[in-house]
């Protein structure tokens, strides 16, 4: 039985970074290009009619940028992931992109390799960030902590400080890996990290985890 292809948007104001994704994206084997969109609404529009796996989403365009089109995609259909493909990398694309809900974030000048990479990670479920982009992820979520001076036991659910890095990692978007790789800790550690983190907190899946983080002011 063939499986089924990994369905793709493409969402981009310039045609001919359109068509030059189109055409790059469509030679991937196991991929799919369902569509186009030339601006932020169309990208809605279009993800809501075509239901694709991932969407490759630019973030300056006309009409709504990408981070709102993100946002609203994410919204409504919570199985489309968001890998944002665009120019710029500075923190005020960067987090709100994220926080929109992107799973992906690659800049114009990755490889066909990057993109497909990507492409399959998202829609296995996964994270990929461009490695720059996960450095300075990681070092403004651990850069930015308050330095505490009130016990750990004043932490929410009593997590420790630890667990709250992991937490705010995983908030974040990264995979056990990355966050092993971000902490210097091993696979397994982080493993342990997350169930004590879930059976604190009360959180059935990363998801949910995710959200305990930001109703409790750590993203």
């Amino acid at each position: 039985m063939t499986e089924r292809p990994i369905r793709v948007l493409i969402a981009d104001d310039q045609r001919v970074v359109r068509d030059g994704l189109t055409m790059l994206v469509g030679l991937i084997d196991g991929v799919e290009v369902i569509g186009t969109a030339s601006d932020g609404i169309e990208a809605v529009e279009r993800a809501e009619s075509e239901r694709p796996d991932v969407v490759l989403m630019d973030l300056r365009m006309p009409t709504m940028e990408g981070a709102e089109a993100t946002r609203r995609i994410r919204a409504a259909l919570p199985e489309t992931q968001v890998l944002v493909l665009t120019t710029y990398a500075d923190d005020q694309s960067l987090f709100p992109a994220l926080q929109a809900g992107a799973r992906g974030y690659l800049t114009k000048d990755a490889s066909a390799e990057e993109i497909e990479h990507a492409i399959r990670a998202l829609a296995a479920g996964r994270t990929h960030l461009d490695p720059v982009i996960q450095q300075r992820l990681v070092a403004a979520v651990l850069e930015g902590q308050p330095r505490r001076t009130t016990p750990p036991e004043s932490l929410p659910h009593d997590l420790s400080p630890r667990e709250v890095e992991v937490l705010k990692l995983i908030a974040a978007g990264l995979s056990n890996t990355e966050i092993a790789r971000a902490l210097f800790l091993s696979n397994a550690t982080v493993k342990t990290h997350i169930n004590r983190i879930f059976s604190k907190t009360g959180a059935r899946d990363r998801a949910q985890a995710v959200r305990y983080a930001y109703q409790h002011g750590m993203v």
